[in-house]
């Protein structure tokens, strides 16, 4: 039988973080009250540390660090497509006129 991913609005994975920051309240007896693993949201909990604003963007929405490390990524495996090419054609033209 097949489990059904449960997901979070920002505002709930918001307010859980708010309960173990100002609420005094341990993240296991949050996590514990919510329903959801200590682990969830103790990842919350980092990201939203890290930064707020990006924090919890939703599905789709990469953020700027990572959207553009994924954007070199592909240029870079562009480039090297195109230097085997072109080493490959260097090869063949040295061969003709030896």
């Amino acid at each position: 039988m097949e489990r059904k991913r449960r997901r979070f609005s920002r505002e709930f994975k918001i307010e859980a973080v708010r309960l173990t920051t100002e609420g005094g309240q341990s993240l296991s007896q949050v996590a514990r009250d919510l329903g959801i693993r200590y682990s969830i949201l103790g990842r919350w909990k980092k990201e939203f540390e890290q930064d707020h604003e990006l924090a919890f963007c939703g599905q789709g929405h990469v953020q700027p660090e990572a959207e553009e490390l994924r954007q070199l990524r592909r240029e870079n495996e562009q480039l090297r497509m195109e230097r085997d090419i072109l080493k490959k054609a260097a090869a063949i033209f040295s061969k003709e006129f030896l």
